[in-house]
Protein backbone atom coordinates (compact mmCIF):
# COMPACT_ATOMS: atom_id res chain seq x y z
CA UNK A 1 0.00 0.00 0.00
CA UNK A 2 1.24 3.48 -0.88
CA UNK A 3 1.24 5.58 2.29
CA UNK A 4 2.66 8.91 1.10
CA UNK A 5 3.07 10.39 -2.37
CA UNK A 6 4.34 13.66 -3.76
CA UNK A 7 3.21 13.99 -7.35
CA UNK A 8 4.77 16.29 -9.94
CA UNK A 9 5.86 18.93 -7.43
CA UNK A 10 7.82 22.03 -8.26
CA UNK A 11 9.72 24.47 -6.08
CA UNK A 12 11.87 27.52 -6.65
CA UNK A 13 13.78 29.85 -4.36
CA UNK A 14 13.67 33.24 -6.01
CA UNK A 15 15.20 32.86 -9.46
CA UNK A 16 16.61 29.40 -8.68
CA UNK A 17 14.31 26.59 -9.75
CA UNK A 18 15.12 23.50 -7.69
CA UNK A 19 12.30 21.13 -8.67
CA UNK A 20 10.10 21.22 -11.76
CA UNK A 21 8.23 17.91 -11.78
CA UNK A 22 9.50 15.64 -9.01
CA UNK A 23 7.66 12.72 -7.42
CA UNK A 24 8.21 10.38 -4.49
CA UNK A 25 6.16 7.35 -3.50
CA UNK A 26 6.63 5.69 -0.10
CA UNK A 27 5.04 2.27 0.37
CA UNK A 28 4.36 0.22 3.47
CA UNK A 29 7.07 -2.33 4.20
CA UNK A 30 9.52 -0.82 1.72
CA UNK A 31 12.58 1.42 2.00
CA UNK A 32 12.75 4.00 -0.77
CA UNK A 33 16.15 5.56 -1.50
CA UNK A 34 16.19 9.12 -2.80
CA UNK A 35 19.60 9.84 -4.29
CA UNK A 36 21.17 12.61 -6.33
CA UNK A 37 23.92 15.20 -6.43
CA UNK A 38 24.27 18.06 -3.94
CA UNK A 39 21.66 20.69 -4.75
CA UNK A 40 19.52 18.32 -6.80
CA UNK A 41 16.53 18.94 -4.52
CA UNK A 42 16.38 15.77 -2.40
CA UNK A 43 15.95 17.58 0.91
CA UNK A 44 13.47 19.99 -0.68
CA UNK A 45 11.40 17.09 -1.99
CA UNK A 46 11.43 15.39 1.41
CA UNK A 47 10.52 18.67 3.09
CA UNK A 48 7.54 19.07 0.76
CA UNK A 49 6.46 15.47 1.42
CA UNK A 50 6.68 16.12 5.18
CA UNK A 51 4.71 19.36 5.05
CA UNK A 52 7.64 21.54 6.05
CA UNK A 53 8.03 23.25 2.68
CA UNK A 54 5.25 24.59 0.48
CA UNK A 55 5.49 23.47 -3.13
CA UNK A 56 4.98 25.88 -6.02
CA UNK A 57 2.79 23.25 -7.64
CA UNK A 58 1.98 19.55 -7.36
CA UNK A 59 0.21 17.30 -4.90
CA UNK A 60 0.91 15.61 -1.59
CA UNK A 61 -1.27 12.53 -1.07
CA UNK A 62 -1.59 10.67 2.25
CA UNK A 63 -3.18 7.22 1.99
CA UNK A 64 -5.21 8.30 -1.01
CA UNK A 65 -6.27 11.68 0.46
CA UNK A 66 -5.17 14.66 -1.61
CA UNK A 67 -4.00 17.46 0.64
CA UNK A 68 -4.54 21.05 -0.46
CA UNK A 69 -1.68 22.10 1.81
CA UNK A 70 0.43 19.51 3.58
CA UNK A 71 1.47 20.54 7.10
CA UNK A 72 3.83 18.57 9.30
CA UNK A 73 1.68 18.76 12.44
CA UNK A 74 -1.32 17.39 10.57
CA UNK A 75 0.67 14.61 8.91
CA UNK A 76 2.30 13.75 12.25
CA UNK A 77 -1.15 13.16 13.73
CA UNK A 78 -1.88 10.78 10.84
CA UNK A 79 1.33 8.81 11.45
CA UNK A 80 4.19 10.59 9.65
CA UNK A 81 7.60 11.01 11.27
CA UNK A 82 10.31 13.20 9.76
CA UNK A 83 13.99 12.93 10.72
CA UNK A 84 15.80 16.04 9.43
CA UNK A 85 19.43 15.88 8.36
CA UNK A 86 20.58 17.86 11.41
CA UNK A 87 18.75 15.60 13.87
CA UNK A 88 15.34 15.33 15.46
CA UNK A 89 15.87 15.59 19.20
CA UNK A 90 16.39 18.77 21.23
CA UNK A 91 20.15 19.27 21.83
CA UNK A 92 19.94 20.43 25.46
CA UNK A 93 17.68 17.64 26.76
CA UNK A 94 18.71 14.11 27.77
CA UNK A 95 18.07 11.09 25.58
CA UNK A 96 15.95 9.19 28.12
CA UNK A 97 13.83 12.22 28.99
CA UNK A 98 12.98 12.83 25.35
CA UNK A 99 12.17 9.20 24.61
CA UNK A 100 9.87 9.10 27.65
CA UNK A 101 8.10 12.19 26.27
CA UNK A 102 7.70 10.43 22.91
CA UNK A 103 6.24 7.39 24.64
CA UNK A 104 3.75 9.55 26.53
CA UNK A 105 2.71 11.49 23.43
CA UNK A 106 2.57 8.50 21.07
CA UNK A 107 1.60 5.39 23.06
CA UNK A 108 1.65 1.98 21.46
CA UNK A 109 5.22 1.75 20.21
CA UNK A 110 8.30 0.28 21.85
CA UNK A 111 8.73 1.30 25.53
CA UNK A 112 11.41 3.96 25.98
CA UNK A 113 13.75 1.80 28.07
CA UNK A 114 13.49 -1.04 25.58
CA UNK A 115 14.27 1.36 22.72
CA UNK A 116 17.33 2.58 24.63
CA UNK A 117 18.59 -0.99 24.98
CA UNK A 118 17.65 -1.88 21.40
CA UNK A 119 19.65 1.06 20.02
CA UNK A 120 22.62 0.41 22.35
CA UNK A 121 22.22 3.74 24.12
CA UNK A 122 22.45 2.49 27.73
CA UNK A 123 25.69 4.30 28.50
CA UNK A 124 24.57 7.66 27.12
CA UNK A 125 20.83 7.68 27.90
CA UNK A 126 21.31 10.20 30.70
CA UNK A 127 23.36 12.59 28.60
CA UNK A 128 22.15 15.53 26.54
CA UNK A 129 22.00 15.17 22.76
CA UNK A 130 24.63 17.90 22.31
CA UNK A 131 27.12 15.72 24.22
CA UNK A 132 26.75 12.73 21.89
CA UNK A 133 28.73 11.66 18.83
CA UNK A 134 27.15 11.75 15.37
CA UNK A 135 26.41 8.04 15.49
CA UNK A 136 24.92 8.22 18.98
CA UNK A 137 22.70 11.12 17.95
CA UNK A 138 21.37 9.23 14.95
CA UNK A 139 20.82 6.10 17.05
CA UNK A 140 18.82 8.27 19.46
CA UNK A 141 16.74 9.56 16.55
CA UNK A 142 16.02 6.00 15.43
CA UNK A 143 15.17 5.07 19.04
CA UNK A 144 12.52 7.81 18.89
CA UNK A 145 11.17 6.17 15.74
CA UNK A 146 10.95 2.83 17.55
CA UNK A 147 9.00 4.50 20.36
CA UNK A 148 6.83 6.43 17.91
CA UNK A 149 6.29 3.48 15.49
CA UNK A 150 5.05 5.71 12.64
CA UNK A 151 3.14 4.62 9.57
CA UNK A 152 5.71 6.49 7.46
CA UNK A 153 9.27 7.55 8.26
CA UNK A 154 11.17 10.10 6.17
CA UNK A 155 14.87 10.23 7.10
CA UNK A 156 16.96 12.88 5.35
CA UNK A 157 20.73 12.23 5.19
CA UNK A 158 20.24 9.35 7.60
CA UNK A 159 23.89 8.19 7.54
CA UNK A 160 25.57 11.62 7.57
CA UNK A 161 28.41 12.01 10.12
CA UNK A 162 27.90 8.40 11.22
CA UNK A 163 30.74 5.87 11.48
CA UNK A 164 30.51 2.80 9.20
CA UNK A 165 29.64 0.31 11.95
CA UNK A 166 26.87 2.60 13.21
CA UNK A 167 25.64 2.92 9.61
CA UNK A 168 25.36 -0.86 9.42
CA UNK A 169 23.49 -0.99 12.71
CA UNK A 170 21.11 1.84 11.83
CA UNK A 171 20.46 0.27 8.43
CA UNK A 172 19.54 -3.03 10.06
CA UNK A 173 17.08 -1.27 12.39
CA UNK A 174 15.47 0.52 9.44
CA UNK A 175 15.02 -2.88 7.85
CA UNK A 176 13.33 -4.10 11.05
CA UNK A 177 10.91 -1.19 10.90
CA UNK A 178 10.12 -1.90 7.25
CA UNK A 179 9.50 -5.56 8.04
CA UNK A 180 6.90 -4.37 10.58
CA UNK A 181 5.09 -2.49 7.82
CA UNK A 182 6.53 1.02 8.19
CA UNK A 183 6.86 2.95 4.90
CA UNK A 184 10.37 4.45 4.82
CA UNK A 185 12.21 6.90 2.59
CA UNK A 186 15.89 7.70 3.13
CA UNK A 187 18.33 10.02 1.42
CA UNK A 188 22.07 10.44 1.62
CA UNK A 189 25.42 10.50 -0.13
CA UNK A 190 26.79 7.42 1.66
CA UNK A 191 25.72 5.34 -1.33
CA UNK A 192 27.22 2.07 -0.16
CA UNK A 193 24.78 2.09 2.74
CA UNK A 194 21.84 3.91 1.16
CA UNK A 195 21.75 1.48 -1.78
CA UNK A 196 22.38 -1.59 0.35
CA UNK A 197 19.53 -1.05 2.79
CA UNK A 198 16.92 0.18 0.31
CA UNK A 199 14.42 -1.79 -1.76
CA UNK A 200 13.82 0.79 -4.46
CA UNK A 201 15.79 3.75 -5.86
CA UNK A 202 14.53 7.15 -7.00
CA UNK A 203 17.06 9.41 -8.73
CA UNK A 204 16.62 13.16 -8.26
CA UNK A 205 18.19 14.95 -11.23
CA UNK A 206 17.59 18.02 -13.40
CA UNK A 207 14.62 19.16 -11.35
CA UNK A 208 12.72 15.91 -11.66
CA UNK A 209 12.93 12.30 -10.46
CA UNK A 210 13.53 9.04 -12.28
CA UNK A 211 12.30 5.72 -10.93
CA UNK A 212 15.12 3.17 -11.28
CA UNK A 213 13.74 0.05 -9.57
CA UNK A 214 15.78 -2.14 -7.24
CA UNK A 215 19.32 -1.12 -6.20
CA UNK A 216 20.70 -3.87 -8.46
CA UNK A 217 18.69 -2.62 -11.44
CA UNK A 218 19.61 0.97 -10.67
CA UNK A 219 23.32 0.15 -10.53
CA UNK A 220 23.08 -1.35 -14.02
CA UNK A 221 21.34 1.70 -15.51
CA UNK A 222 23.77 3.27 -18.00
CA UNK A 223 22.65 6.88 -17.44
CA UNK A 224 22.71 6.51 -13.66
CA UNK A 225 26.20 5.00 -13.75
CA UNK A 226 27.67 7.52 -16.17
CA UNK A 227 26.04 10.63 -14.69
CA UNK A 228 26.00 9.80 -10.98
CA UNK A 229 27.54 6.56 -9.70
CA UNK A 230 30.62 6.46 -11.89
CA UNK A 231 31.75 3.47 -13.90
CA UNK A 232 33.86 2.08 -11.03
CA UNK A 233 30.79 1.55 -8.84
CA UNK A 234 30.45 -2.01 -7.56
CA UNK A 235 26.88 -3.08 -6.85
CA UNK A 236 26.19 -4.22 -3.29
CA UNK A 237 22.53 -4.93 -3.76
CA UNK A 238 22.70 -8.15 -1.75
CA UNK A 239 24.71 -9.67 1.05
CA UNK A 240 26.61 -8.04 3.88
CA UNK A 241 28.67 -4.88 3.59
CA UNK A 242 32.44 -5.24 3.86
CA UNK A 243 33.30 -1.90 5.48
CA UNK A 244 37.04 -2.49 5.02
CA UNK A 245 36.67 -2.67 1.24
CA UNK A 246 34.44 0.41 1.17
CA UNK A 247 36.58 2.39 3.61
CA UNK A 248 40.09 0.93 3.17
CA UNK A 249 41.78 3.60 5.31
CA UNK A 250 39.89 2.70 8.49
Amino acid sequence: MTVLTTDCVGKDYGTRQVLTAASLSVKAGRIEALVGRNGAGKSTLMGIAAGLITAKHGLVIWKGERLKRARLWQLARKGLMFLPADGLLAPAVGVRDQLLMFAETFPGGMPAEEAIRHMRLDECAGRRIVELSGGERRRADIAAALVRRPACLLADEVFRDVAPLDCEFIGSILRELAEHGVAIAISGHELAFVMHYSDHVMWCTNGTTRELGSPQTASENDSFRSEFLGQQWNSIGAGSIDTKSIFPNL
